[in-house]
Order: structure tokens, then C-alpha cells, then sequence
């Protein structure tokens, strides 16, 4: 790469590879190494092998913004086909959906590194994602927030009301994730911290059994022996926890919140009787409030909320209202739709942390779409959800994988939970199949419910050999006879049903 030298003033041409650090090299007349320019630091020129290192001037390199462990969208940095790859792991099929949130996420990534100006008008594109129910929309967004470890909350859209109606109102959505990025952020700190914590927990617990004395260091070092070996979680022990309430600086809580406090204000000077282990869950979160002042938690938390929150909401199609009906007074259909309007495109909502901008969160909305249709919406709600994908529905073939091909699928939980009685359950490929099959048929038949049914045919399939765990064979094999067997029933139904009008 070819740049310009300045010595003195006049520029030379020579050659220079990239640093090794992640700035960027500039060119500025006479720049003294160390001193600040404007944000930029100034460093020593380093010539290439065989060239004569210039006396004057130097290189300016830009300097980065020091990456924040606690920041999501640098803890994962991956391709949209790798994110589409993690999520192969877990969900059968739906390719336009991944493709669709994994670009998602990568842009979020991208307006990091974009230049502040820029940044801040670069906003995430929202998705609605429209398919049957048991296709997968939940479990996407789900995975997504996981994988990013990003401050996640699924909402059912019925659960909010208009404003003025009894019921919640949408604003309740933003505070709820403050309160799921407050309780991630705190278990961020313990385990970025857990060797300063977990000693100062096993102090106290020590303290706590064998009491404060100096006398006491032998006692201690048998007690701490048995404490690390885990034979004393059981034990009852008394102390007085130190409670300090998780209660924001902005606002005013609830009626509820406001009894919480009472309480805990009246009954902070009594002691209180549990086991080791529980002591120990009361006494890290005592720890993380010593080592971290709550206004630091509180902050981190938002920060993550404003710039990697991601809120999904589902049923949104049963707040809409079919275009041939012109008005409705129900409270939880059209006027939710208005009221969402401002939350998703950029609103400040107030909470009893403090104001959170819902700007940058990223809104996927969900719903099946049988009774009305999408262009039902509010136009200015389809404008807030610019990118729609359709999920198609489950084949036959579609359940067999779902049962085969996730890493968590539904037939090796079975396995895994018979493996804990004893039993060795096996299941037999053409067993699988059937199962899949009468699924499909069921669905195809009565109501489809996507992969939801295979959980109905294997419980039903499963369950005398789950009842009668004491008295089974070591070996349990499934085969495709014992699962026509135990479905029998569930395709009488089936034909009966096509009757019936």
C-alpha cells in the first residue's frame, strides 16, 4: 500500500504494511508520537527493512474504542452463516427466516463499527414473521437471543391493553426487559468475577459455621475442607442476610414493589434459617451488590437493552382487526397496534431505572395470519416491520428430522430420561418414522400444530414404559409394531372425526 511520508513538511512516497494493532494509520505534518490530535494518538514511525527512517513527522493512529466484555455484540462475532449454522443445530428447516434474523443480528454488529454520526441514524430492521404454529417463529428468536446473549423477552401481543383500558400497557414490555438485562448483567458479573466472589461467599460461610473467633482457625480449615468437598450443603444454617433493595434511582414502583420494600425493611435485622447451598445463592448476590455499585449494574444494563435488546412479540395477529370490520371497541386489538407504533419505531420509556430508548432494539413479531391477513395492520405498524418472512408449514419429513436431527431432539430427551431409572431405551428407525407419519396425519387430520403434536404421539407412546419404570427390562426397544400398538387409539379418533360435521 502506497502513502505519503511528511519530513519537514515535504512528502515522500514509501511503503508500509498494516500495525498489528486494530487502528487505522494516518498521515499528519510533524505529528509528535504520544500527543493527543483530536481522539487521535500519535505513534512512531516504523520504516520498512532497508528504508531510511524519517526524522520528522510521523504516524497518527486512530484509536478504538476499548471493547466492553459486558457488551453482547462483542462477545459474539459471527458471520450470517454461522448463525444460520448454529441454528441448523436446534430447528429443522425455515431457511428465509434464519437468513433473515442472522442479517439481522450481523447489521447490529456492522453499526458498531460504523462512525458516530452515521451510527446513530442507523436503526435495526425490524421482522414479521408469518406461518402456522409449531414451525419454529418462537424458537428462532429464542436461539437468537442465546446465541448473542443479548437481553431477551417474549410477549404475548392479547396480554397488553389500549391506554385507558384495564390491563397492561406496552410500555410494560421495555420495563420487563430492563429487569431481564439487569438480572443478566448481574450473572455476567459473578461469572466474569466468580474466583472473587465464590472466595469471599466461602469466608462468610465459613464465618457463618464456625463463628469469628480467632480460635477457630483449625475448626475453619476442617469446615472448609468438607465445604469444598460438598458434604455440608444440606446443613441448616442462621444468619442475618444483608438486604439491600433492587430498586431504581427514576420513578416510582408499584403498589407491590413498595410492600417488598416494607417488608424487607421491617425484617432486615432478623435472622433467617436455611441450607448451606441456599445461603450460598443469597450470599453471592450479596457479594456482586459489595463488589459492583448498583448504579454501574444499573447503567451496563440499559446500555445492553438500548443497543442489543431484542423483544419478540407473538400472536400479533389476534390484535388485528379484518379490514371488513371498520371500528372495534375492544381494548386489546387496534388501539394496542397505535400504542405499539412509538415503542417500535424510537420512543423514551420511563421506567424506575431510569429512561430507556427503544430506538435501536430489534422488534420480531410473529402470528399465524388464518383469519385476517397481514395487510390487515395498521399501515404504519407494516412500516415498522419493513423485512416479512413466511415459515411453511411441517411435512412429514419435516417431524422425522425434527425428531432425529436437533441436538436436544425430543427422542434422545426421552432416551436420556429412562437412562436415569435404568432403562436403555432404544428406538428403531422405522419407529421413528411411524412416528412422524401419525403426526402428520393427525395434523393434516384434526389441527395442525406443527412439531407440537410429535411431543402428544411420544408421551402417548411412552407412557406405560415410563409408569411402570420399576418393574421394566434393562432393554426397551421401540419398534414400528408397539408404536402402531400405542397410537391405535389416537387414529380411531381420526376417522371418526371426518365424520362428524
Amino acid at each position: 500500500m502506497m502513502f505519503g511520508l511528511l519530513r519537514g513538511g515535504v512528502a515522500s512516497w514509501g511503503r508500509l504494511g498494516w500495525s498489528t494493532g486494530c487502528g487505522r494509520a494516518l498521515l499528519v505534518p510533524n505529528a509528535i508520537p504520544g500527543r493527543q490530535l483530536g481522539g487521535l494518538r500519535a505513534t512512531g514511525v516504523t520504516s520498512m527493512p532497508g528504508e531510511e527512517s524519517p526524522v520528522e513527522g510521523g504516524f497518527v493512529e486512530e484509536e478504538e474504542p476499548a471493547e466492553d466484555p459486558m457488551d453482547p455484540m462483542e462477545a459474539v462475532d459471527l458471520y450470517p452463516r454461522q448463525v444460520v449454522a448454529e441454528l441448523d443445530r436446534d430447528i429443522v428447516g425455515q431457511q428465509h427466516a434464519k437468513r433473515a434474523v442472522a442479517i439481522s443480528l450481523r447489521n447490529r454488529w456492522r453499526r458498531r463499527k460504523v462512525p458516530k454520526p452515521l451510527q446513530d441514524e442507523i436503526v435495526p430492521k425490524n421482522i414479521l414473521m408469518i406461518g402456522p404454529t409449531g414451525v419454529g417463529k418462537t424458537e428462532i428468536a429464542r436461539r437468537l437471543a442465546k446465541l448473542c446473549k443479548a437481553p431477551f423477552i417474549k410477549v404475548e401481543a392479547t396480554k397488553f391493553t389500549e391506554v385507558g383500558f384495564h390491563g397492561r400497557d406496552v410500555d410494560q414490555i421495555i420495563r420487563d426487559l430492563v429487569e431481564v438485562s439487569i438480572m443478566q448483567t448481574k450473572e455476567n458479573l459473578r461469572t466474569m468475577n466468580k474466583e472473587i466472589i465464590d472466595a469471599a461467599v466461602e469466608e462468610r460461610l465459613l464465618d457463618i459455621l464456625t463463628g469469628t473467633e480467632k480460635g477457630n482457625a483449625t475448626n475453619k480449615r476442617a469446615f472448609r475442607d468438607l465445604l469444598r468437598k460438598g458434604l455440608l450443603e444440606m446443613r441448616k444454617v442462621e444468619f442475618t442476610p444483608a438486604v439491600r433493595p433492587s430498586v431504581g434511582t427514576h420513578g416510582k414502583g408499584n403498589l407491590s414493589e413498595l410492600s417488598n420494600l416494607l417488608r424487607m425493611g421491617m425484617g432486615s435485622d432478623r435472622q433467617r434459617r436455611m441450607t448451606v447451598k441456599e445461603a450460598r445463592v443469597v450470599l453471592q448476590e450479596e457479594e456482586v451488590e459489595k463488589q459492583f455499585d448498583t448504579a454501574i449494574i444499573t447503567r451496563k444494563a440499559i446500555e445492553s437493552v438500548e443497543s442489543s435488546g431484542i423483544v419478540f412479540i407473538d400472536e400479533i395477529d389476534k390484535i388485528v382487526v379484518p379490514s371488513h370490520r371498520t371500528s372495534s371497541a375492544d381494548g386489546s386489538s387496534e388501539g394496542v397496534q397505535r400504542d405499539l407504533l412509538p415503542v417500535i419505531e424510537g420512543s423514551t420509556i420511563h421506567t424506575k431505572y431510569g429512561n430507556v430508548e427503544t430506538g435501536k432494539i430489534l422488534f420480531i413479531a410473529s402470528g399465524a395470519f388464518h383469519s385476517v391477513k397481514p395487510s390487515d395492520m395498521m399501515a404504519e405498524l407494516q412500516g415498522r416491520l419493513p423485512i416479512r418472512v413466511e415459515l411453511q408449514g411441517l411435512t412429514e419429513q419435516d417431524l422425522y428430522r425434527v425428531l432425529c436431527e436437533p441436538e436436544s431432539n425430543l427422542i434422545r430427551q426421552q432416551v436420556e430420561l429412562m437412562k436415569t431409572e435404568g432403562i436403555d431405551l432404544r428406538f428403531e428407525e422405522e419407529a421413528i418414522r411411524q412416528i412422524a407419519a401419525v403426526a402428520a396425519e393427525i395434523n393434516e387430520s384434526v389441527e395442525n400444530i406443527g412439531a407440537r403434536r410429535l411431543m402428544t404421539v411420544i408421551e402417548r407412546i411412552v407412557e406405560d414404559i415410563s409408569f411402570n419404570c420399576d418393574s421394566q427390562d434393562d432393554v426397551v426397544v421401540i419398534d414400528k409394531a408397539y408404536v402402531q400398538e400405542r397410537v391405535a387409539d389416537l387414529q380411531k379418533q381420526i376417522d371418526l372425526n371426518r365424520f362428524i360435521l
